[in-house]
């Protein structure tokens, strides 16, 4: 990934030698005009660079879902799912939404061309295959007592989750016992190269969403590999990236609202066999035709946002939300 960045750009520059204010004024000798923030509150994130005002504009996109809470970062990159404007008070940038998902997803994730055998990756020859590969943090209790009642209701099922690490597979199992529920129906997949684990994906019946923190990459790679996925749209940026993930791949009816509608949306998936056939159906249909995966697309939209925020700046106007039209 390095080695790609430092040949797409004309200028490749790595400071993370350089304190905040050195780089600032690096950037305003550059006469940069938007500068983007990429980490919001995450690991390794220098939000210090922007509080000293580098560039005339600032924007946050795509590590951190919401809003930085802080007065020197103009625009958030969101869309009308993950953060509608009715909920503009809640964040300290001015939103702009991008027309279809905000969350980026080229068309080329290589994913090898066999895929292994249920034996290979540790699941039983035959049963339904419910599956997260969203890291185990996310997973809350009351997201785990559907998933036991989905494995009750539908027998012979199994859970295939991302082996994170031993603390929270003993948790997990120890858990599932308490619902009732034999710990040997968890299965645990260990971390592989992504076009191996894309390919494993196929494997899979149904992908459940977490809430409130959803699958972000997760989803976009379960969808890529042919995998539904069913998700329930919470209130805050974080809790709906997968919803906005799904519209964007033109399935909207895997977006639930409460857990009620997610338990009974599985189960029905999981119990009707011919309706989860036409899904993967129109996935496999959707996959080279919608927006979600469309990344020409995609950068049309975004370009065009930000020459959108250097116009109203260049209006002597102050930061406000917009929302950018299709192309």
């Amino acid at each position: 990934m390095r080695a790609r960045l430092v040949k797409t750009f004309d200028r490749f520059l790595d400071l993370q030698s350089n304190s905040d204010r050195e780089i600032a004024e690096m950037l305003r000798d550059l006469e940069i005009d938007i500068a983007v923030d990429l980490k919001g509150h995450t690991k390794d994130a220098r939000p210090g660079i922007l509080s000293h005002r580098p560039a005339p504009i600032a924007a946050t996109f795509l590590g951190f879902p919401g809003t930085i809470g802080a007065d020197f970062i103009d625009y958030i990159i969101a869309d009308a799912v993950v953060a509608p404007f009715t909920q503009e008070r809640f964040y300290g940038e001015k939103i702009v939404h991008l027309p279809d998902c905000y969350f980026p997803n080229p068309a080329t994730r290589q994913m090898t061309a066999r895929t292994p055998l249920r034996d290979e990756v540790a699941l039983p020859n035959h049963g339904f295959v419910f599956c997260c590969f969203n890291n185990n943090y996310k997973i809350t209790a009351p997201v785990f007592g559907v998933w036991m009642r989905l494995l009750s209701n539908v027998a012979g099922s199994v859970l295939w989750l991302l082996a994170d690490n031993a603390g929270a597979e003993r948790n997990l199992r120890r858990e599932a016992a308490a619902h009732g529920i034999d710990p040997a129906r968890l299965i645990f997949a260990p971390r592989l190269a992504l076009a191996e684990h894309l390919a494993r994906q196929r494997l899979a019946d149904l992908f459940l969403d977490t809430m409130p923190i959803n699958a972000h990459t997760t989803a976009s790679d379960a969808l890529w590999a042919g995998l539904p996925v069913v998700t329930c749209r919470g209130n805050s940026f974080v809790a709906r990236v997968a919803a906005s993930i799904l519209c964007a791949a033109d399935l909207p009816e895997l977006v639930t609202e409460n857990l009620a509608q997610y338990e009974a949306c599985a189960l029905r998936l999981a119990t009707d066999r011919t309706l989860l056939a036409s899904i993967r159906r129109r996935l496999d249909e959707n996959r080279a035709s919608c927006s979600l995966f469309d990344i020409e697309r995609y950068t049309r939209h975004i370009e065009t946002a930000y020459t959108m925020m250097w116009d109203i700046a260049q209006r002597g106007e102050r930061p406000r939300s917009f929302a950018v039209a299709t192309s």
